[in-house]
């Protein structure tokens, strides 16, 4: 049996080892080319002390106090030279992954197909003919053309551990990559992808989630949406997903499907276009309700443009709501020399 163990360094690098059966974490990535802090390997000196965020493991009792005390050790401080999974594990990793002799993974993929799924959306579906690619749900990668001008951070819409990658796309007027997307692209062509990174992630689910996307954000929900489907999570998640207009809804029928498949989720609508027909109607930050925030008992993950999520956090703290857990991350679609 293997484990697989997420390395996430504090530059935002994230590698992915496999780890056997019994073996200790800091053995397992040096087999695999990364060189995590170490100094005694004894469980004596405390050089090689990470963060465990999820995942069962066991640390023994053959380390010193003075290297992993009882309250750090209660913060899920773990020691790698003496950690041996017993599960898979995400281990936050204090030091830039330069300083560890490893960096970025570059893959290459072949266009399969582009889909205008709105007229501001488009879906690109990638395949990595030589693995399947890991990465922790509502992370990015930099996605490359073949010739290297063009480069651009998208996060993974699809389920983490596929050589199949989805991504949604702004289909942004005089958009560097949307335009590369549409005019040129075909299938077949080659694109690059460089990563996984990112610190927003799904963590391991302990009380109700409240997702709030916004246009493409919802990229990196549906991709933890379906890691959530597989775990088979049985925890209150509602889905605040914002557009401008009705027409630039995208995946309603994936978001209905998982209603019907994954216990206790729910979502809903917000078009800002006052004419639209839906219900909810504005800015998702109208529509926080209380029954969503479970009196601050909630993880709530944010993904869209800088504005809505500036908007999120300044209406959290106006209401003096505080989340047990606040995680965001907000994009800007780039554009071409011609339109600066």
């Amino acid at each position: 049996m293997t484990y697989t163990i997420a390395l996430n360094f504090e530059d935002g690098v994230s590698r992915f080892i496999q780890c056997n059966a019994n073996e200790k974490v800091l053995d397992a990535a040096y087999r695999q080319q990364i060189n995590l802090p170490m100094d005694c390997s004894d469980g004596v000196c405390g050089t090689c002390k990470c963060q465990c965020e999820s995942g069962r493991f066991d640390l023994g009792d053959d380390y010193l106090e003075d290297a992993l005390s009882d309250s750090e050790r209660e913060q899920n401080m773990v020691l790698t030279c003496q950690m041996v999974p017993e599960s898979d594990c995400i281990i936050t990793v204090p030091m830039a992954s330069s300083l560890c002799k490893t960096a970025q993974q570059c893959f290459q993929t072949s266009i399969t197909n582009i889909n205008a799924l709105s007229p501001t959306t488009l879906e690109l579906t990638l395949e990595c003919a030589e693995t399947e690619i890991h990465f922790l749900s509502g992370q990015y990668v930099n996605l490359s053309t073949a010739q290297g001008d063009i480069t651009r951070p998208y996060s993974f819409s699809n389920l983490p551990g596929s050589s199949t990658l989805t991504f949604l796309i702004k289909n942004v007027p005089n958009g560097a990559m949307s335009g590369y997307l549409t005019q040129q692209a075909k299938p077949g062509d080659t694109m690059t992808i460089t990563g996984p990174q990112g610190s927003f992630y799904l963590r391991e689910v302990t009380r109700p989630l409240l997702l709030l996307a916004g246009g493409t954000g919802l990229a990196p929900m549906l991709s933890i949406l379906y890691s959530l489907q597989q775990r088979a999570s049985s925890m209150p998640i509602h889905l605040l997903y914002g557009v401008s207009k009705d027409c630039d809804r995208v995946k309603s029928d994936v978001l209905t499907e998982l209603t019907q498949q994954l216990p206790n989720f729910t979502f809903q609508l917000c078009v800002s276009d006052p004419t639209t027909s839906e219900p909810l109607t504005g800015h998702i930050t109208d529509h926080l309700r209380p029954e969503h925030l479970h009196g601050g008992d909630v993880d709530i993950y944010l993904c869209g443009p800088p504005t809505m999520v500036e908007s999120v956090i300044a209406t959290l703290k106006e209401q003096q709501i505080a989340p047990t857990n606040f995680y965001y991350e907000k994009f800007t679609p780039q554009i071409t020399a011609e339109q600066v």
